[in-house]
């Protein structure tokens, strides 16, 4: 079988291509950035995906699509969301299409929701979602699935997590480091789930080998409240820092306000969902694909932060090509470690 990654340099891409290969895929991966360290098993192909021959060019001769470009929430602009995440996506169907790629896996977003009425959340939840980067993904969505004589499946994951994972993580992974507090809003009782990012690889290989159309929401199902996870990764840590809480509705606002003057790495998103609850029935794909969750979310929170604690100084020093293995937002760190 020969699988194309697109986004395959980012940071679930590469995740999802060692993945591949240890199953014995032929693997391509499209992208225009670079991975840091290329694997000579891997067919690299740098293009965009909003120019449609080159993404034409890359399905040539594959039998599953894993489609993994996305500019996600902290890129904090419209135009880009919709480029990228709806008309991307629409070349990428298109390209499927003419190739006549067997199966294509969409990568969305637990951001098509925005804040549900109930949970847990399951694939007949309508999607509400409340800001621009989950307007754009659920379009995305829409495309693919509309898509005439192309076997999509959709695959909806919560907040990932894992080996390698930064981007904002590395804020509150510095916090704690440094014995400083870590926040949540109001009492941190919201339950909130995640996703280890081997568990959805595992999802997206699964779905890629399963026949017909489907959508599955993915995430963890040993998870507890916000709190719960943080005071597991204090504790673990020992470095003196404690969980605190904030108020919801001032700090909120302030969020929304410091993401607009461009003086926070969080996105609208992460202001809309911080401190609210949401976790997701993750029956289907249990029942359909044969899959399960191996981490918890106090697994992954540990695993992460004990990774990002062994390579502070490497990480600290790079600059890598992906919004979520990048170091972000040092210049706000420092400003919020003077809070009490």
């Amino acid at each position: 079988m020969h699988a194309l990654v697109t986004g395959g340099s980012g940071y679930f891409g590469c995740v999802l291509v060692s993945e591949l290969l240890a199953r014995g895929y032929d693997v391509s991966v499209f992208d225009r950035v670079d991975v840091p360290d290329r694997s000579d098993k891997v067919r690299y192909l740098r293009g965009d995906i909003r120019d449609e021959p080159a993404v034409t060019r890359a399905c040539e001769g594959v039998d599953v699509v894993h489609h993994n470009v996305a500019q996600v929430p902290i890129a904090k602009d419209r135009k880009l969301f919709w480029s990228v995440n709806v008309e991307g996506t629409k070349n990428l169907v298109r390209a499927a299409q003419k190739q006549n790629v067997k199966k294509t896996v969409i990568v969305s977003s637990s951001a098509v929701f925005g804040v549900p009425q109930s949970n847990p959340v399951t694939e007949r939840t309508e999607p509400r979602p409340q800001e621009d980067y989950g307007r754009a993904k659920l379009e995305g969505e829409r495309i693919a699935r509309g898509a005439r004589n192309l076997d999509v499946t959709i695959i909806r994951p919560r907040t990932i997590l894992g080996h390698e994972r930064l981007g904002i993580f590395q804020i509150l992974f510095e916090w704690v480091f440094r014995g400083k507090p870590v926040w949540v809003l109001g009492g941190g009782d919201n339950r909130y789930q995640f996703v280890h990012c081997f568990d959805l690889a595992d999802a997206c290989i699964r779905a890629g080998e399963r026949p017909g159309p489907a959508t599955y929401n993915i995430g963890a199902e040993r998870f507890g409240s916000m709190r719960q996870a943080l005071e597991a990764l204090v504790t673990h840590a020992g470095s003196g820092s404690r969980v605190r809480s904030l108020p919801m509705t001032s700090t909120v606002k302030l969020m929304e306000w410091a993401s607009k003057l461009g003086i926070s790495p969080l996105g609208a998103y992460h202001s809309l969902m911080y401190g609210r609850e949401m976790f997701f029935d993750v029956t289907a794909a249990k029942i359909d694909l044969g899959w399960a969750s191996r981490y918890s979310n106090e697994e992954m929170f540990i695993e992460s932060y004990d990774r990002y604690v062994a390579h502070r100084s490497e990480i600290l020093a790079r600059t890598g090509a992906s919004h979520h293995r990048s170091p972000l937002g040092m210049g706000i760190l420092k400003l919020l470690e003077y809070l009490p």
